[in-house]
């Protein structure tokens, strides 16, 4: 369990979606919402994966604090869905963390549109109606709500061969900003998390950052990588109470990373054409490997 800075009951009565929160930093984040007492409902399309995490947090914290969800963020009638059933179960939500994201490596012009799909319609369009559908209902109740979205330092100087998921989270810092006027009278904040290098799974898996030898440890100002307990102590302070006044807000979280060495992956224009088949084919194995499990 990823232990904040913050008194163990500082999101006490809160109750956050975590979508994609059933892996990599979404597991992480919700385990320490869920230690800092809040009910956390957290979903993915893999209904294994989230009742696994959310039984793991569970026994961890001792209480029934995670509820897993299933839900296709690429399908607006599973979105209505998933709102509905956590809305029947105890409430409105206060927070709503957009995490779920999608994303590989590959040269602008080899990509299909099948695959711009799959990263913009789940990062872009996904989140964007999972955010409303929560305002809505918001909105209508007169519940105040904090959205915290994680996105990219990419949004600030591109992501050259990751287009697709750049131009989707550039989408959302435009999100952000703008909803946070608009919905600003009714007590609803939005703000945005650009995490650097908090290395996980299936971060490695889609942008092969082993295989290209990327190194933001050895390349980090601070020679180092993001610790969890970091990333979970800002999007506490985001999403607890004491922190109304802080919207359309958008902090990057690297150790001066995007600073200091751009912090995308502008190298590899150095990879050959053989580089860049193997690259191919080891990011459709791994997406195979990912179905498999879905399926399971």
């Amino acid at each position: 369990m990823t232990k904040t800075m913050f008194k163990p009951d500082i999101l006490a009565g809160q109750r956050i979606l975590v979508t994609g929160g059933g892996t990599g930093l979404g597991r992480i984040l919700a385990a320490s919402f869920a230690d800092c007492g809040a009910t956390v409902y957290i979903c993915s399309r893999r209904q294994a994966v989230v009742q696994d995490t959310a039984r793991a947090i569970n026994e961890s914290v001792g209480t029934e604090q995670v509820k897993a969800m299933v839900c296709d963020l690429r399908n607006p009638s599973s979105i209505d869905s998933l709102l509905e059933a956590i809305w029947e179960d105890g409430g409105a939500l206060t927070g709503l963390v957009n995490n779920a994201a999608a994303n590989f490596i590959a040269r602008a012009e080899t990509i299909s549109v099948n695959g711009f799909n799959a990263i913009a319609e789940t990062t872009m369009r996904g989140t964007f109606l999972v955010t409303t559908g929560c305002a809505r209902r918001w909105i209508a109740a007169g519940q105040a709500a904090s959205v915290v979205s994680i996105l990219t330092t990419w949004v600030w100087n591109g992501g050259p061969f990751a287009a697709p998921a750049a131009m989707s989270k550039s989408g959302l810092l435009s999100m952000t900003q703008s909803l946070a006027v608009e919905w600003g009278r009714h007590g609803i904040r939005l703000n945005a998390v650009c995490p650097g290098a908090f290395p996980t799974p299936g971060m490695s898996s889609q942008l092969l950052t082993d295989e290209q030898g990327f190194n933001e440890a050895a390349s980090n100002p601070m020679r180092r990588h993001g610790r969890p307990e970091e990333l979970c102590n800002l999007l506490t302070f985001l999403l607890a109470p004491g922190s109304e006044f802080i919207s359309a807000q958008t902090i990057a979280i690297d150790g001066a990373g995007y600073q200091g060495n751009g912090a995308n992956f502008a190298a590899l224009t150095e990879w050959s054409d053989d580089q860049w088949t193997q690259a191919r084919e080891k990011i459709r194995s791994n997406t195979s490997a990912d179905k498999n499990a879905r399926q399971e």
